[in-house]
This record gives structure tokens, C-alpha cells and sequence, in this order.
């Protein structure tokens, strides 16, 4: 699969982007609809674990930016290029993947998790296909004890890179909707029934506040780029190594 980054250094395209992007967000608006959690700024309260559609992380790092937040991030090049692009924003990154490897995999979220910072997981991730649940998020929210908090994010201007996740770039001036929906708690002692029952409300919700936002989906499935891969046995790394609650 040919990477869309293939040929140019991470550092290189994350000096471009990073500062492109800083541009291009100070033109955009945020509308911000249901129960968005209070942002963190000092504020008590527990972390959480957001997630929402792969092609659907630029607008958030908009959104949730110098937020706490820890987002999965693959090991892949192209994960180089998002992490350092992360980094910029004030996120701190884990990388690997939620969905193979088992608890070794998951151990960089859940030591994020244990310091206080929210989480931040694409569930239909690392390969796709696009909108379809996978169920690493869901272990991580049973192993955590974290709440899972649903978004939905459109955009009323964008380009869409023609990947297999639609990847939305916000066009200047443009307003980044996003819709929360209310949290679901995975129990510890779920058996198989109940996490897929978990997962079926969970896909339902993201479809439905997909919809609140004008999300329509990516424009098809074209092997372009992946921004996240296999699994890790990481520590979370960024603006917040070394500190947060132990």
C-alpha cells in the first residue's frame, strides 16, 4: 500500500503542516452540540475515552487542542507525521493499535488513563473498513473503568483525501460541527453478549450523530494512506511525559 507521505521526511512534512494548519484553524468556527464534557483547564473530573470515525481527526485537533488528551497513533511513517503533528497541538500520543496484540498492546492507554488524561480512539481503525465498530475501544473502556463518549464531526466546507477513510481537511473559514453523545460505561465483568451489545449502541450513536453534523461518509475505499497500524508495547509520549496523576 503505497503511503501518500512516501518519499518525504516526517520531519519535513510535519514543519509544513503543522504551521499550514495553524493558519488554516485560526479562520474556522466550532459549533459544539450534546454533552460535551467540561474541558479540562484545571477542572476535577474524570477522564474519558472520546471516540469517532478515522477520517475524522484533523477537525478534532482543532477542536480538542492543549486539552489533555491522548490520542492511539500507529507505528506506521505516516504515524511519525501525525504524532509530531499531535505533539504540536498539545496532545500526547501512544502508538500503536486497540485492536490486536492484547493487553500488550492496550498497556500505553491504560498507564494514560491511570495518569488522568483522556483518551482519544478511532474505532473503525487502522484499516478500516471505514464506519464499521471494531471492539478496542470498547476493551479499553472495561479495562479502564473509562466512559466511552461518542462524536460526530462534519465540516460545512472540506476536501476529502480520497483514502479509505475519507480524511476531512476543513477549507478556510469554513465551521467545524460536532455533536457529543451521552457516555456508555463497558462493566468489568461484561461477557461477549454484553460488549456486543455495547458495540451495537456505539455504532448506532456514532452513525446518528454522524448524521446530526452533515457527515456523509468518505467518497469510497482507495488505498491512499493509513494513519494507524499495529500494536505497541509504549509508553504515552509527548507534552505530558512525566507528568498527571500517578
Amino acid at each position: 500500500m503505497r503511503s501518500t507521505f512516501t518519499g518525504i521526511g516526517p520531519t519535513a512534512v510535519g514543519l509544513t503542516g503543522r504551521y499550514g494548519l495553524r493558519a488554516l484553524f485560526r479562520t474556522l468556527h466550532i459549533q459544539r452540540t450534546g454533552q460535551h464534557p467540561p474541558l479540562r483547564l484545571g477542572e476535577e473530573r474524570a477522564p474519558v475515552i472520546f471516540v469517532f470515525w478515522h477520517g475524522r481527526l484533523l477537525p478534532l485537533i482543532h477542536v480538542h487542542r492543549h486539552q489533555g488528551t491522548v490520542v492511539l497513533v500507529s507505528e506506521h511513517r505516516d504515524g511519525e507525521y501525525i504524532a509530531r503533528l499531535l505533539h504540536h497541538f498539545g496532545f500526547g500520543t501512544v502508538r500503536g493499535s486497540s485492536t490486536r496484540g492484547g493487553v500488550r498492546g492496550l498497556r500505553g492507554l491504560i498507564r494514560a488513563a491511570r495518569r488522568g488524561w483522556d483518551l482519544a480512539i478511532t474505532p473503525d481503525g487502522p484499516r478500516g473498513p471505514s464506519r464499521e465498530l471494531k471492539l478496542g475501544a470498547l476493551t479499553v473502556a472495561r479495562i479502564t473503568g473509562l466512559p466511552l463518549v461518542p462524536v460526530g464531526v462534519g465540516v460545512t466546507s472540506a476536501w476529502r483525501i480520497q483514502s479509505w477513510d475519507g480524511l476531512l481537511v476543513p477549507k478556510p473559514f469554513s465551521t467545524v460541527r460536532v455533536a457529543y453523545g451521552p457516555p456508555t460505561l463497558v462493566p468489568r465483568n461484561a461477557d461477549q453478549d454484553k460488549i456486543d451489545e455495547v458495540a451495537v449502541s456505539l455504532q448506532r450513536r456514532l452513525d446518528d450523530l454522524s448524521g446530526q453534523v452533515g457527515d456523509t461518509g468518505p467518497l469510497g475505499e482507495v488505498e491512499d494512506t493509513e494513519l494507524l497500524t499495529e500494536a505497541a508495547d509504549v509508553e504515552p509520549s509527548g507534552p505530558f511525559d512525566g507528568i498527571g496523576p500517578s
